[in-house]
């Protein structure tokens, strides 16, 4: 079980999160005996517990205490028949090792996380992947109203990836277009990009919005971002016809 939060974790979310992990465990029990066997340790749910930061206090009153023999600064067990951990990020040492749990920090240590992110050879296939969860995050909070500080702070710290995929995005589309013509190239690349981006807020392309993205292609790309993912569908649609009209 991975219990992430965004969030200093409370005692209150810890107990709760135990409980789960215990329901779980005798709902497991329960078919093994169904199955006559005996449910073995392998089997048995793990709970992991993610918080950015974690007080003292908070960890010494759930007698999480850490094991620097076997296992990285950061991870603390709780005791051994509840089969739990918390893992503290910001307390976890900058390798490659947990770059993916640091990224799900805050502050100076996600900031860190997302430069190496980005530093990273462009045929990681992990890299690939995470940044394309790291962009539909940061349209769905530009989608969203009423912010709170850390998240208008993250989408300021994606918008550097972001803008360096939208250049990649031409550059690969300029790439693929050489033998047919460089102009061919770049507007298959800004196709592909408004296409992407209006997949990513509406969940697919159907004829309505296919109608205008030529249009789009049009608009600047800074511009042509903060249209789809600040528009709801009927104001971009709206927005677009009154253009063609004109």
């Amino acid at each position: 079980m991975f219990e992430p939060f965004s969030n200093p974790v409370k005692p209150r979310e810890i107990c709760s999160c135990l409980v789960k992990l215990l329901d779980l465990k005798a709902e497991f029990e329960r078919q093994a005996v169904r199955e006559k066997r005996r449910l073995t340790k392998a089997e048995s749910p793990r709970l992991w517990m993610i918080t950015p930061t974690a007080s003292a206090a908070v960890l010494a009153e759930f007698g999480a205490t850490l094991d620097l023999e076997n296992w990285m600064s950061g991870v603390y067990f709780l005791a051994k028949g509840l089969q739990s951990a918390i893992i503290v990020i910001h307390q976890l040492p900058p390798t490659p090792e947990t770059l993916w749990l640091r990224i799900l920090g805050t502050g100076k240590v996600q900031k860190q996380a997302l430069q190496e992110l980005e530093q990273l050879p462009p045929d990681n296939p992990t890299r690939e992947t995470t940044l394309e969860l790291l962009y539909n995050l940061r349209a769905m909070l530009e989608a969203r109203q009423n912010l709170a500080p850390e998240e208008k702070e993250l989408i300021m710290e994606l918008s550097p990836l972001y803008l360096n995929r939208l250049q990649t995005v031409k550059e690969e589309g300029i790439q693929q277009g050489v033998q047919q013509g460089i102009q061919q190239g770049i507007q298959q690349g800004q196709r592909l990009l408004v296409e992407n981006l209006l997949q990513v807020k509406f969940g697919a392309v159907d004829a309505e919005l296919a109608q205008i993205i030529e249009a789009l292609i049009e608009v600047p790309p800074l511009e042509q971002a903060q249209l789809i993912l600040q528009l709801s569908r009927e104001q971009l649609l709206a927005r677009f016809d009154r253009e063609g009209q004109a």
